[in-house]
């Protein structure tokens, strides 16, 4: 699939990856779509040349009117979520249910919500290679550490979910894939400090340095043009593994 001329929607697109992924991607010719919760997405999507749809991921309606106006959509890249730090049992006792259930409503509900109603979408396209949908996990999923247990259990689901979905949508022409991102420079990260962010480069195998979240975006790009990767989970984390 080529990205340019493809129709392209980026949850999460006002900040962080998905930014970057949206910026990649309208370089790269493509048309772009951002849903975000914060309504500072309009003006980021008119400063950026996208379109943008305020949006809340885990709600049917809500997505279902986001994508009602695109006439056509090839690519679905979920960046939306949160990160949440709550030990099982902590200083204050067990760990809040309704903070759990949040974070997994929001990284794998809401991603899937998206991933569901863009297939069908993707479905009414013409030719083999229908659409592609690229979810973001994380190596918390695989490397989850004390206080991540909410959010390692949405990111184990968004990679566990890959193949199957993939399984299920081979016959339709759309596949599956997930990023599994490592320790990067967005926003959320850059508001804990130059010295906070050193601490974490260093623990990096190579190169000793943060993630660049247009990396994230190339890796995003490679997917869609590659149409052989499929139902899988690719880790960019500079061989990071989490302590």
């Amino acid at each position: 699939m080529n990205i340019k001329g493809a129709s392209c929607i980026v949850t999460g697109g006002a900040s962080g990856l998905g930014l970057a992924t949206a910026k990649g991607f309208l370089a790269a010719g493509a048309e772009v779509l951002l849903l975000d919760l914060d309504p500072k997405g309009a003006q980021v999507a008119a400063q950026i040349g996208a379109r943008f749809a305020q949006t809340d991921v885990t709600d049917d309606a809500s997505v279902q009117t986001a994508l009602a106006d695109l006439e056509k959509l090839d690519v679905a890249v979920n960046c939306a979520g949160i990160a949440t730090g709550e030990k099982t049992v902590g200083r204050d006792g067990a760990h809040q249910l309704a903070s759990f259930r949040r974070t997994v409503d929001i990284n794998l509900v809401g991603s899937f919500n998206v991933a569901r109603l863009a297939a069908a979408k993707m479905a009414q396209n013409d030719g083999p290679m229908r659409g592609v949908v690229i979810n973001t996990a994380s190596i918390a999923a695989f490397d989850g550490q004390k206080g991540q247990t909410a959010y390692a259990a949405s990111k184990a689901g968004i990679a566990g979910l890959s193949l199957p979905m993939a399984r299920d949508l081979a016959s339709l022409g759309i596949r599956v894939m997930a990023i599994a991102p490592g320790i990067f420079r967005t926003p959320m990260l850059e508001g804990l400090g130059e010295d906070i962010m050193d601490d974490l480069a260093a623990d990096v195998t190579f190169p000793k340095r943060l993630g660049d979240p247009a990396e994230f975006a190339r890796l995003a790009q490679f997917i869609i043009e590659c149409d052989y990767l499929n139902g899988e989970v690719i880790r960019l984390d500079g061989a990071l593994r989490m302590p």
